[in-house]
């Protein structure tokens, strides 16, 4: 790719427009029809996109576009630009279903950087939701306590099977060995101890909605009718779990023993205790 190529296609919308033309055209040529507000409507085999003029005069002066009247084709170099843009993390037609929020989570005990897409789950979208004063309906800090439930429940392995187990057997499993518990990793041993601690810090009232919704991913809506409740009720509930599995996970800071006051009279003196 070209000096001149990266400094056009520096704006990320710009970017990602273009990658989405040039996808386009890489399935093969299109008929280009003009569209309303100075638009061009591109069209192949019953699949039609709508792109601005000036991105497809772009793909063409960048070289990424051959266009003869009114065909537009990909041109010998547009397979490279749109693998240099997958291998740079640059592929829009992911990024255009994704809202990434870049935070900081727990993991394996450590404070790291993580990406984290908002519209892939309903927690997410929760995370997105606003209060009457346009702060977060539900704090950082307990949307990171809701990932790491999930994590723990990951890593313990607690996702029920669905379809049948096609693995073969352990070698080390011999007949009327233990199985099961005792094959388990101490790593997922762990993280179902720690699943174990933070449900039961919950508490029974709280638990229910806050596992439904990180770890088995069901919407707001889909625990409402279940559990019978009223109608925005969840999230309430929900905002409560995470609190309180927020101060499970990072407990406040005691201020100490509570100092004990004695109350006399002006002339009052402490006596020496032998």
């Amino acid at each position: 790719m070209t000096k001149r190529m990266t400094r056009k296609l520096q704006p990320t919308s710009a970017r990602r427009q273009l990658l989405r033309l040039v996808r386009q055209l890489a399935r093969g040529a299109c008929t280009i029809e003009p569209a309303e507000g100075g638009m061009l409507r591109l069209l192949r085999d019953g699949e039609e996109r709508i792109h601005e003029q000036a991105m497809v005069n772009e793909a063409v002066s960048l070289g990424l576009a051959v266009r003869s009247g009114n065909t537009i084709t990909a041109s010998s170099s547009a397979s490279a630009f749109l693998r240099r843009a997958l291998a740079e993390g640059e592929e829009a037609f992911g990024d255009q279903h994704r809202e990434v929020q870049v935070s900081t989570a727990d993991v394996e005990g450590q404070r790291q950087p993580v990406r984290r897409n908002l519209q892939e789950s309903p927690l997410g979208a929760v995370a997105r939701m606003k209060d009457r004063d346009g702060r977060a309906f539900v704090p950082v800090e307990a949307v990171d306590a809701g990932e790491r439930l999930l994590s723990d429940f990951t890593r313990g392995q607690m996702q029920p099977r669905v379809t049948a187990s096609w693995e073969p057997r352990l070698a080390s499993r011999s007949r009327g060995g233990a199985g099961g518990q005792a094959e388990i990793a101490d790593s997922a041993l762990a993280a179902r101890s720690r699943f174990t601690r933070a449900v039961e810090a919950m508490g029974p009232e709280l638990a229910g909605v806050a596992v439904d919704v990180c770890c088995f991913s069901k919407g707001l809506e889909t625990v409402e009718r279940e559990r019978q409740w009223p109608a925005r009720s969840a999230k309430l509930m929900l905002r409560t779990a995470l609190l309180a599995l927020a101060r499970h996970y990072a407990p406040p800071v005691s201020q100490g023993p509570r100092r004990s006051h004695h109350w006399g009279t002006d002339d009052f003196r402490p006596t020496i205790e032998s």
